[in-house]
């Protein structure tokens, strides 16, 4: 499983890729919560039409810095950001303890 880090992570994060377009489309539905967080590549939007819980969503350019972050609760449609190249998730409230905030870049590390 790969990682990530930021400047104010304490200890790699744990992360899947979806990077597939059925692993991107199915994304987090279905679950009761991550441990860590999941990367959508490419993806520039996502929704939580169908989710068991509410997520924070990064959205990432093509260097991986933070153009954006919200908090979705289920049943809910995100407007597409134009210079997103990749979607951050994960479950509500995990993002800020891990410092992923705009303007930040985030380091993906494969196993």
């Amino acid at each position: 499983m790969a990682t990530f880090t930021t400047p104010e992570t304490s200890a790699p994060v744990p992360l899947e890729l979806a990077e597939s377009a059925r692993a991107r489309r199915q994304g987090l539905l279905g679950r009761d919560g991550i441990a860590g967080a999941l990367l959508l590549s490419p993806a520039s939007a996502v929704h939580t039409l169908g989710m068991r819980f509410a997520i924070d969503v990064a959205y990432l350019d093509r260097t991986l810095r933070v153009v954006a972050v919200r908090t979705m609760r289920p049943g809910r449609v995100g407007l597409p950001r134009p210079w997103a190249r990749h979607v951050l998730e994960a479950e509500a409230g995990t993002l800020e303890r891990w410092g992923v905030r705009r303007g930040v870049r985030v380091v993906v590390r494969d196993p």
